[in-house]
């Protein structure tokens, strides 16, 4: 038994669907795996190119399986071209179907995670589409939130699966802003009704899962951690750029505020700290303080820093090329998130009719 999970664009929260799909059908079969058979973003795992996805869900499920087999194929620089002018479809497949093959031999199920929409991967013939109809694969699709954008995406990549002859057994709508719910909701099932396309699930947006924690913003920016060890694990919901007057910088803090500032502007930075020292830290809180151009506080005010237990990172680029970068960042999901691990398990239990999906999947065994 499988299932293969795609999406209509990245960041549609097609990782987070997956996981929390995996925590729930463990629960209702023997022996699950998990595999990602193209693979964009790799590590180097014992020399060889293991997606990150793949990595993820071995480290949080303690899957005993290789992860040469969860994730067989991963696409380093060059693939493509060198694909055009030499590359054979059957090669490919023969690897992924190998891999599939191992996973099958001491597993009830497997899901199979999908690379971006139907269509990604097209170029070297191993598009979503291709994939899951070389492993006889069903498909659920993840889209955004909204009502328009997304049943237009979902019937186009719907379109793509069914022209390589696999079957879309449904949707689930992922991160539906709070407020409009309801109405999303409803309209996007008789939408996708008018369509015979079944819904399984809608999932209110959770700030908490898409929002980056300070060690993820340490490990991408790749800074240097001062101090603040302890802190790592606190979220960032927003950045404040230093540049405006000390005094005024109270004003502009709420709920888990990153700082970004260059590290020589103490008047600033201990201006920000002055809640802390007040005590009135829930109204002032400070997640994180990024120190700039490779400049630090003075000794001083790190001392203070350390104390609230707030993380220093030193990194060499300015303020607002940092901002920047913070900006355009995806923040993927890691291993030690605990509390977004927890989250995700539970809304998808409790968004996602599970049962409906695994029946489905029985009836055609």
């Amino acid at each position: 038994m499988n299932l293969y999970v795609a999406a209509t664009r990245q960041n549609d929260g097609k990782t987070i669907v997956s996981l929390g799909l995996v925590s729930a059908l463990r629960k209702r079969v023997k022996k699950i795996a998990y595999m990602k058979p193209v693979g964009q973003q790799y590590r180097i795992v014992e020399g060889k190119k293991i997606d990150k996805d793949a990595i993820l869900m071995k480290k949080i499920f303690n899957f005993k399986a290789n992860l040469s087999n969860m994730s067989s194929i991963a696409i380093p620089q060059g693939f493509t071209e060198n694909y055009i002018l030499r590359g054979k479809q059957s090669t490919l497949a023969q690897k992924i179907k190998r891999a599939y093959n191992n996973l099958a031999k001491n597993n009830d199920f497997i899901l199979i995670e999908g690379t971006g929409h139907a269509g990604v991967g097209s170029v070297f013939d191993m598009s979503n589409a291709e994939v899951a109809n070389i492993l006889k694969a069903k498909v659920i699709i993840v889209s955004g939130g909204g009502i328009g954008r997304p049943i237009d995406e979902i019937m186009l990549n719907y379109a793509k699966f069914r022209s390589q002859g696999v079957e879309v057994l449904g949707v689930i709508v992922n991160k539906v802003l709070k407020a409009k719910y309801k109405k999303v909701n409803r309209l996007i099932r008789k939408g996708l009704a008018r369509k015979n396309i079944e819904v399984f699930g809608v999932i209110p947006f959770e700030e908490v899962l898409s929002n980056p924690t300070v060690a993820e913003l340490l490990e991408d920016l790749k800074g240097k951690l001062i101090c603040g060890h302890a802190g790592l694990d606190k979220v960032v919901e927003r950045f404040v750029i230093g540049d405006v007057v000390a005094h005024e910088v109270l004003d502009y803090l709420s709920g888990g505020t990153l700082l970004i500032a260059p590290g020589n502007r103490d008047d600033f930075i201990f201006s920000a700290l002055s809640g802390w020292v007040l005590g009135v830290t829930e109204k002032y809180h400070i997640s994180g303080i990024i120190a700039t151009y490779g400049k630090r506080p003075a000794k001083k005010v790190i001392e203070i820093i350390n104390k609230a237990n707030i993380p220093l990172i030193l990194v060499k680029k300015d303020s607002f090329s940092t901002a920047r970068e913070i900006n355009n960042m995806i923040f993927k999901l890691r291993a030690d998130d605990k509390p977004k691990i927890k989250k995700t398990e539970v809304l998808i239990e409790k968004y996602v009719d599970i049962e409906r999906i695994f029946n489905l999947l029985k009836k055609d065994e």
